[in-house]
């Protein structure tokens, strides 16, 4: 099936970019609404758009784990919601909302896709959810669940548009043994979005995926015991994995306990090897290609 491109039209509604953002896909009902802790706080009674019925997202970052944290809700009147968050909940710095220009969104739309998106971004499990429990859903006749369904596969696409993959699990692969997955590797066609590589390094062996996001470390993947020369923000970093436990020790090293992904070849190569180390020299391909030659080939 050939692959559809979507317009989205971004609005600043009040000239800048950090202001109120209103995101809309051509064509669709669909309108998102974007803005920080401190717009929101400031705020006229002319936006309309914010007094409608709607699912809403609080954005910030975790305490303890330094980790990007959600909140997900529902409301009537998300602005009158909204402003109660501003004194309710403090981790937040970011919100974004969405609505249907046609005015059809029920109260049993919105808990059904508040349920719904509780449990994507648990599936997905990228960002600590500040939702402590599982919100009950609304039953909806076939044709409305229908619909709700397609509107969370907009709310999906729009968050990533405005950066937030809340929703997109990871790949997720069962670590095979050294062997095996080297075969795999040999096997796998490479492309610019899922480009399968490997690090060995004393002793150490780590697997990963090169996608749009970064590198992917897979998990099963080892990880040095201690650190040698890592400069202050590696360190800082392999600590809170050590802290959160997505880095385990196991028979004299460390072991990803999921997969995690790493924004720069070099900051999954340091995390690793436990030293500063050239992502782009470190990581290779099943044809022993550093990354370096793959992406000047």
């Amino acid at each position: 099936m050939a692959i559809i491109g979507k317009n989205v039209k971004i609005h600043l509604k009040d000239g800048s970019a950090t202001g109120f953002r209103v995101v809309e896909i051509v064509n669709y009902t669909i309108q998102a609404i974007a803005c920080s802790r401190l717009r929101l706080s400031q705020e006229q009674d002319d936006f309309t758009q914010i007094r409608k019925p709607g699912i809403y997202f609080l954005f910030g970052q975790g305490e303890l784990t330094n980790k990007q944290k959600a909140y997900i809700g529902e409301a009537e009147n998300i602005r009158m919601r909204l402003r109660d968050h501003l004194t309710n909940r403090d981790f937040w710095n970011e919100a974004i909302f969405f609505i249907s220009k046609d005015e059809h969104l029920t109260k049993a739309h919105v808990k059904y896709l508040e349920s719904r998106l509780i449990q994507m971004a648990r599936n997905a499990g990228r960002y600590e959810l500040e939702n402590v429990n599982q919100s009950q859903g609304a039953v909806l006749p076939v044709a409305d669940k229908d619909s709700m369904e397609e509107f969370l596969g907009l709310i999906k696409l729009l968050l990533g548009v405005m950066g937030h993959l809340l929703l997109d699990e990871p790949q997720h692969l069962t670590m095979p043994s050294r062997n095996q997955l080297e075969r795999t590797l040999a096997n796998m066609n490479e492309s610019a979005d899922n480009r399968p590589l490997s690090m060995l390094v004393a002793g150490l062996s780590a697997y990963a995926l090169q996608t749009d996001e970064g590198i992917l470390v897979r998990k099963g993947s080892q990880a040095a015991l201690n650190t040698g020369s890592l400069s202050p923000g590696y360190k800082k970093l392999r600590d809170s994995l050590i802290t959160t436990e997505v880095l385990k020790p196991e028979d004299g090293k460390y072991v990803f306990s999921e997969d995690i992904i790493f924004r720069s070849p070099s900051a999954a190569a340091a995390i690793i090897a436990g030293y500063n180390s050239n992502g782009l020299q470190s990581w290779r391909d099943s044809a022993g290609r550093t990354l370096s030659e793959i992406e000047n080939s």
